[in-house]
């Protein structure tokens, strides 16, 4: 018998485009497929195998096996060749199937006659829903064409399963591995808890058609969106706005990846098998989808994350769909899904109406997590896959306190977090109730507790939490967010309102923390060998001295007839300090000699961040009206581990002893010289960490609105006394860098402290 498909690929699409189209039962479709795939490929056995909620595969439809099997053939997702398939989410062809180690034979099926095999996985986004089999009794080997023959109708059936046209035919509408309950984990970013409906942030394109018409057509509207993207993808470059939060460097290897050979050529070869161009793109994307999930190395994840997001770019080009959803129409208890974001981007979206944020990529220092934490929703991230896993409209939990995202949650976990919510809210009650109480530990030492702020929206915290100032506030988040360059008058505008919405309450302004990662759009991104130690922050603001005047001017004219406080990051030296400060005296004066009302209390500071001031604390002191502890910083730098890689973040415990005679070096030097001493990283966010850190000497604490509550609680049980002693001991006495929380945290939990 001569082998191969019988009248081709395209004979068999059209035929099954027909059957798609016929009014028939979806068990009667799918056993037409089935005959018309086994007809074309002259194959004895066509077989269809859907992966259930519950991970079992079940026969769906067969051609040449026994029928009566179909609905009660079963088998686990890793047993046999079938289940080999869905867990590599690879195709297998072999010529004698039954030497294959992962064979397992199923006698009421009758397949022990049948030697060679093809198998391909049922893939949508990446993800497995099924199984594809042919057979034959002859020994052969399949060919590449009868592979991609095989591969393109899988496609017409994840669509099948995707639809939810194959519902009836499942005991439950829940069968179906693309319903079953995910619970997945990432980095906590807010604290809270969210309840509500998927809503991806970059909306999914749905192919309506699969086979195509005219297959030349479909490769000219395939090189027109491509040429399209790529001309969009330069346009970006070219002015560096990366409207999405993406780098420059992310631009630039999209623009490489776009002109990639290989990959043009497989989108062209699955048009040419009689794919419309979308499906084409979809199918060339399930591939790379699936090897990301399943790829270990982080060089290759990424470039497949490249390709991933470049062939999305590709499918709205073709569809003429914006990249990003519609906002207007946010559902209530929206929690939006996205790969990434900028922080303008999250603003955009109805704040009244979100109940959380998932991210695929971003942790708990990325610049969204900032606006995040300030519009107070919880939110995760770093959730591998969860553009693919959640589908618009499913209803999630995201846990901001544990990192816990749960997609389609069954009723008993949704039960538990309803509840879970309800105490936080009686918890949240009780914190409200503190708010005029003075925070005072229990052997009467006052601690002053501070709220970091970066937007006009976060100052409306400033009553109901009872801080005394405003300890933080990140001006280069106005910057991140808008699409050029704030003018000075700008600047001043948004400073002064600033100052009048908390008029009986000290502002400190930190100046532009720009550089590292936190690239402003419409700037040139410096390229560094390591950005983190590199030009940033005050650097950039000494060097660019027309920037920092501006910024300043604008600070300083805000401030008129104000208490107005002013600090400096990343400063390394004394000399940065001082040279920053002789460009405040040039703008007083220029201020002054044109009539400007100035600052009635003026104050100048530094953010203490960089190691090497540890050894400069009497200077810095005699020339400072304020430190304020950049913990976040100041840590990484101390035990050279990058705050934001995962490899090396958890290395260290910042209640460990180097970590905290650190501080307690900051604390002693600063009170010996009668210096206001702050601390604003997320260290004095958490209740623990809060009542080591008054134990080490430290009386002022800045932190973001949700945190003073707990913070406050905390404090108020403490005996600072006994605390201190415990905590000293154990820091003078134990060697190493081994951490301490264990220790802490149980005698806290013996003196009956809350730790939220």
């Amino acid at each position: 018998m001569q082998h191969g498909a019988h009248g081709g690929p395209r004979l068999l699409l059209r035929r099954l485009r027909e059957v798609m189209a016929e009014p028939v039962s979806a068990q009667t479709r799918l056993d037409r497929i089935v005959v018309h795939i086994a007809a074309n490929m002259v194959a004895e056995v066509c077989s269809v195998y859907v992966l259930r909620a519950d991970t079992l595969l079940e026969l769906y439809a067969t051609e040449g096996l026994n029928r009566e099997a179909v609905h009660l053939t079963t088998m686990r997702a890793d047993e046999g060749l079938v289940g080999l398939i869905a867990q590599t989410a690879e195709s297998l062809a072999l010529a004698d199937a039954q030497q294959h180690p992962s064979f397992s034979y199923r006698p009421e099926t009758g397949e022990e006659i049948y030697s060679s095999f093809l198998g391909v996985p049922i893939l949508r986004g990446g993800n497995t829903l099924g199984v594809l089999v042919v057979q034959n009794k002859a020994r052969r080997l399949y060919n590449d064409e009868e592979v991609e023959v095989l591969q393109t109708t899988a496609m017409l059936l994840a669509e099948m399963i995707a639809s939810g046209e194959l519902q009836s035919l499942a005991a439950s509408a829940d069968d179906f591995a693309t319903r079953r309950p995910l619970s997945l984990t990432g980095t906590p970013i807010t604290d809270g808890i969210g309840l509500g409906h998927a809503v991806l942030h970059e909306p999914r394109i749905i192919i309506k058609q699969i086979v195509a018409e005219d297959t030349k057509l479909e490769l000219e509207r395939l090189e027109v969106a491509i040429h399209a993207m790529r001309a969009s993808i330069d346009k970006l470059v070219d002015q560096g706005d990366t409207g999405h939060g993406e780098t420059r460097d992310i631009l630039e290897t999209f623009r490489l990846i776009a002109h990639d050979q290989g990959w043009l050529r497989r989108l062209r070869e699955a048009v040419n098998t009689g794919l419309t161009a979308e499906a084409a793109v979809e199918r060339v994307q399930n591939d790379a989808r699936a090897k990301m999930q399943r790829q270990t190395d982080p060089y290759l994840r990424e470039r497949l994350h490249d390709l991933d997001d470049l062939a999305n770019r590709l499918l709205h080009e073709l569809v003429g769909q914006s990249f990003v959803g519609d906002h207007a129409s946010l559902p209530d208890n929206a929690i939006i899904v996205a790969r990434t974001m900028g922080p303008a981007a999250l603003l955009d979206y109805d704040r009244s109406k979100l109940r959380g944020l998932v991210l695929e990529d971003g942790g708990a220092l990325s610049h969204v997590a900032i606006v995040a934490r300030s519009l107070g929703i919880p939110a995760v991230g770093n959730v591998g896959n969860i553009i693919n896993l959640a589908e618009q409209g499913d209803s999630l939990i995201v846990d901001g306190s544990t990192g816990d995202v749960y997609v389609r949650p069954t009723p008993d976990v949704e039960n538990s977090y309803a509840e879970k919510a309800r105490l936080r809210a009686r918890r949240q009650e009780q914190y409200r109730k503190l708010r005029d109480v003075p925070c005072r530990t229990r052997d009467g030492v006052m601690i002053d507790l501070h709220m970091n702020a970066g937007l006009v929206v976060d100052l409306q915290h400033m009553e109901e939490t009872g801080a005394v100032s405003i300890g933080l506030f990140r001006t280069e988040i106005q910057f991140m967010v808008a699409h050029r360059f704030p003018r000075m008058r700008e600047q001043e505008i948004l400073y002064r309102s600033i100052l009048e919405a908390v008029p009986n309450h000290p502002v400190t302004f930190r100046t532009l923390d720009i550089g590292s990662d936190k690239v402003l759009p419409y700037m040139d991104k410096v390229e560094e060998e390591n950005p983190a130690l590199g030009w940033r922050a005050i650097r950039i603001g000494l060097d660019r001295p027309a920037l920092l005047r501006s910024q300043l001017r604008a600070m300083l004219r805000a401030g008129g007839g104000r208490e107005l406080r002013i600090m400096f990051p990343m400063v390394s030296t004394i000399e940065e300090f001082t040279a920053a400060k002789a460009v405040v005296e040039q703008e007083l004066a220029y201020l002054m000699r044109y009539g400007h009302a100035l600052p009635a209390d003026l104050k100048l500071g530094i953010m203490l961040e960089v190691p090497s001031l540890l050894w400069q604390l009497d200077e810095i002191c005699a020339q400072v009206d304020f430190v304020s502890v950049g913990s976040n910083d100041l840590l990484q730098y101390l035990f050279a581990a990058d705050r934001d890689n995962l490899r090396v973040a958890s290395r260290f415990d910042t209640l460990s002893p180097p970590a905290l005679r650190a501080l307690k070096l900051i604390a002693d030097k600063t009170k010996a010289a009668n210096t206001p001493l702050t601390l604003c990283g997320e260290m004095g966010g958490k209740p623990l960490e809060a009542i080591v850190l008054i134990a080490l000497g430290f009386r002022g604490l800045s932190m973001s609105p949700a945190s003073i509550g707990p913070v406050k609680a905390a404090i108020l049980a403490t005996d600072l006394g006994e605390m201190e002693r415990f905590v000293m001991d154990l820091v003078e006495r134990i060697d190493g860098g081994h951490s301490l929380r264990e220790p802490i945290r149980a005698f806290a939990e013996q003196q009956g402290i809350p730790l939220g």
